[in-house]
């Protein structure tokens, strides 16, 4: 992963684009790192955890990449307390 990939969750006009690609994008790079980096994996999944302050559609987007990254059964301790904690 490079400083590009890690930093894109800072990215507003990007990472929160109104059809949901920077969320996809960034539950694609969760998931991918997950088995190799469980650490980085679980700071780039915190980019998440205020979901719930966005307008609805973007709250629904966001819950939605957060909801495919915790159906993975072999998800690390580090990504799974993380995204756990972002949808209660």
């Amino acid at each position: 992963m490079n400083s590009m990939q890690a930093s894109f969750g800072g990215n507003q006009v990007n990472f929160h684009a109104a059809d949901g690609s920077g969320y996809d994008l960034m539950s694609e790079q969760v998931l991918a790192l997950d088995p190799i980096n469980p650490q980085v994996a679980a700071r780039i999944a915190r980019n998440f955890e205020r979901w719930k302050r966005f307008e609805p559609k973007r709250q629904g987007l966001m819950k939605a990449a957060l909801e495919q990254v915790a159906t993975v059964h072999d998800l690390s301790k580090e990504t799974t307390e993380i995204v756990t904690k972002a949808l209660s």
